[in-house]
């Protein structure tokens, strides 16, 4: 089944700050690790005029090890589950906010096109990153430069709260009571991702069969193997 919701991978810093002041931040592109994407919302903020051009981005898809290395990387990292139409509602009328989908093109269909609209640029990225699966909210003001802007988040739109693979046992008791321990976040699901390490998973090796074994309550049939014996050319198919 197709994931409903949104995921937003950050840094426990960021979770704590969201979850104290009920807000969610867009933030300055210019910083991202993938230098194509940076390049091409810097066109766009070139292209548009505009003094700001910020971006927060979600993943339509369930977690994958791509998303916590490349998101969330080390063991501080926080993914939030949201509920996607009450999250969408905080920018709904904001006439700043651009949204959707992130389209993903191979070297050869961006070499086969000649022009692409500017506006499209903040939601076009290379083939490779498609497991992503992103949707995007773009902040354009063309009156003020900010390096971040912050909407207001109503925690019942958090479905759930992962912490790092990474992240030790000992440290993410402490983090979930943590978390847990801020004004009005006492009910919200926290539990650290297994995705490196799961139990259920390990177990599996213990149902394994010994290598070269039948199935259980299966016998093998002894194979008759009987060598093949050479055909000989008859002197008359030979040539002279």
């Amino acid at each position: 089944m197709t994931y409903q919701g949104f995921k937003r991978y950050t840094n426990l810093a960021a979770a704590i700050h969201m979850l104290a002041t009920k807000s969610i931040a867009l933030l300055n592109p210019a910083t991202w690790d993938d230098k194509n994407d940076a390049y091409f919302m810097a066109e766009f903020k070139r292209y548009s005029g505009a003094k700001s051009v910020l971006a927060l981005c979600f993943a339509q898809r369930e977690e994958t090890y791509h998303h916590w290395r490349v998101f969330s990387d080390g063991r501080d990292g926080v993914c939030f589950d949201f509920d996607k139409r009450g999250l969408l509602s905080t920018f709904r009328s904001d006439e700043r906010i651009r949204q959707g989908l992130v389209e993903y093109k191979e070297l050869s269909e961006i070499r086969a096109m000649k022009s692409v609209p500017a506006e499209r640029l903040p939601f076009l990225k290379r083939y490779p990153y498609q497991d992503e699966s992103e949707y995007r909210v773009v902040y354009v003001d063309h009156r003020k430069a900010e390096e971040f802007v912050e909407y207001e988040l109503d925690v019942s739109w958090i479905e759930r709260i992962t912490l790092s693979p990474w992240m030790p046992d000992a440290l993410a008791d402490s983090v979930k009571q943590t978390l847990l321990g801020i004004d009005g976040c006492s009910s919200l699901r926290v539990s650290r991702s297994t995705l490196v390490d799961n139990e259920s998973w390990k177990e599996l090796a213990s149902r394994a069969r010994p290598i070269g074994s039948s199935p259980a309550g299966v016998i093998r049939k002894p194979v008759r193997v009987t060598a093949s014996r050479a055909k000989t050319p008859s002197p008359k198919s030979k040539r002279s």
